[in-house]
């Protein structure tokens, strides 16, 4: 008499193959690390920057089934160059929070940054050390609106509003022609003026209080120290672009840069040669340079 409670074991042939059932939603399913693109750094699964190199993975979002543009997200970068996105809504600011600034003079929360309909809005939170807006405080609870450029320090930490990929965030001459200054830099031509025994540069970099010489070849210009121009700007990519100078004229190549590079208000394709004529303006990050050709 067989018992029903009891298991029954069916006879199996040990060379014919079983098959087993294929897997469920349920099941766990393995996901590979995430590697960098630019550091090659393995990162785990599902986070949003890079732990080594702070690149946002998902910073720009898809263009969609209709062809929609993709949507750049605001962001604050600090001294380092790394870059904190600013999502829609409401963002904490602090030692914890939304964004993160592991720095022992910011509050754990320190402030609050609202972005709602394009505009991002800044508010202290009553943080121990204090916010300022390009060098002005702001008082606790009262919310200013950032502008593209604007300078705010966390409790002294340094950083630099961006918003990435609007050329008409910073006004731009209407005319390819030189802007005419109130008074002429005396001091800072002074200062750059060749020695006799030096030929004068072919062409000049100009503005925001520099007077950058460029060669005749290759000038790469950027953020960091071992570019030919050394451009020192939290907007501004670490190897950002090359200016050429030969005997057509001077060019301008943007090399794939974060915030992009501007000519006259227009954004200069990447890894494309452009040809740039006395007095055109060059927006590199928040940055505004004119150029001069001898």
């Amino acid at each position: 008499m067989t018992d029903p409670h009891k298991t029954q074991s069916l006879p199996t042939d040990p060379n014919r193959t079983v098959m087993t059932p294929g897997p469920t939603f349920e099941a766990t399913v393995t996901i590979k690390p995430i590697q960098c693109p630019v550091c090659k750094t393995f990162n785990p699964a599902g986070v949003m920057f890079c732990v080594d190199c702070g690149l946002i993975f998902d910073r720009a979002l898809p263009e969609d089934a209709f062809g929609a543009p993709k949507v750049q997200l605001p962001c604050l970068v600090d001294s380092t160059g790394r870059e904190h996105a600013i999502r829609p809504g409401r963002n904490a600011v602090g030692r914890e929070g939304d964004i993160v600034l592991p720095d022992p003079r910011v509050s754990r929360r320190h402030a609050a940054i609202i972005l709602e309909e394009g505009r991002v809005t800044l508010e202290d939170l009553g943080s121990t050390n204090g916010t300022t807006v390009n060098g002005q405080p702001l008082p606790p609870g009262q919310q200013r609106e950032l502008q593209p450029g604007d300078k705010v320090a966390f409790g002294g930490v340094e950083t630099a509003i961006s918003f990435p990929g609007q050329a008409g965030a910073t006004q731009q001459p209407p005319s390819r022609q030189t802007v005419a200054l109130e008074a002429p830099p005396v001091a800072e031509a002074a200062a750059s003026e060749p020695s006799p025994s030096e030929p004068p540069a072919p062409a000049y970099l100009v503005g925001d209080g520099l007077r950058l010489p460029l060669k005749p070849g290759p000038n790469s210009f950027g953020r960091k120290a071992e570019n030919d121009l050394r451009l020192p700007d939290p907007y501004v990519s670490g190897r950002h672009g090359l200016l050429e100078v030969d005997e057509e004229g001077v060019w301008v190549t943007d090399l794939g840069s974060t915030n992009g590079t501007f000519v006259n208000g227009e954004r200069v394709e990447p890894n494309q040669r452009l040809r740039l004529s006395d007095g055109d303006l060059l927006k590199v990050g928040g940055l505004e340079l004119r150029i001069e050709v001898r």
